[in-house]
């Protein structure tokens, strides 16, 4: 894949730009974009950016994490705290965000998100109000291994580290999670499977295939 140099700024005006005129498939008023990465790339930073693009063209978004539906710790944690096995299909509750995320945002959906479910520090129910969308606005879900689950995003951006890049800036008590995403690498093959791939080894100088 040929990359070329750009600036976080370019980039997230580059892809405001796109998302102007993206439409989606299925007749739903909301386009739905996925920011994936594991979290040593940073792909809610890109999200940020892009939002910011966004509203300074008019076109109002809305930023979910997927840290933010994570499932209880008795849930999440069951096998111990660095089960691979759970933490690559497990940890995330999925269901959940098709009932509160995409559900809403179906071609005759009502437009309101639950913008998180679960606070992980906490371990409890966030109780944050529902967000209204009017037509046209734009959801950016931003979080790891988001192109496994089959989410009907319109657009895919994929936040890249080598292997290398990945180990270096990932916290050595997260290193227990390396292997999730080697397996998501050969399992998914995001950077196949991405509308938009970002390399991010050197976070000052990106590249993109755009």
């Amino acid at each position: 894949m040929r990359l070329e140099a750009i600036t976080w700024e370019r980039l997230a005006d580059a892809l405001a730009d796109r998302l102007l005129d993206l439409e989606p498939a299925d007749g739903s008023p909301w386009p739905r974009v996925a920011f994936d990465g594991a979290p040593a790339a940073r792909p809610g930073d890109l999200a940020e950016r892009v939002s910011d693009a966004l509203r300074l063209r008019g076109r109002s978004s809305l930023i979910v994490g997927a840290e933010g539906f994570l499932r209880p710790a008795s849930v999440r944690l069951e096998y111990g705290h660095q089960d691979l096995e759970a933490y690559y299909g497990g940890w995330f509750d999925t269901s959940a965000l098709w009932r509160e995320v995409f559900g809403p945002l179906e071609p005759g959906g009502d437009g309101r998100v639950l913008p998180d479910l679960w606070d992980p520090v906490t371990d409890r129910a966030t109780r944050s109000p529902y967000a209204q969308l009017p037509q046209g606005a734009v959801l950016l879900l931003h979080g790891p291994l988001l192109l496994k689950n089959w989410f009907p995003f319109d657009l895919t951006v994929h936040v890249l580290l080598s292997s290398g890049a990945l180990r270096r800036r990932t916290p050595d008590a997260d290193h227990w999670t390396l292997p999730a995403f080697e397996r998501y690498t050969h399992e998914t093959d995001p950077v196949s499977v991405a509308d938009v791939v970002v390399r991010a080894d050197d976070p000052r100088h990106p590249a993109w295939n755009g």
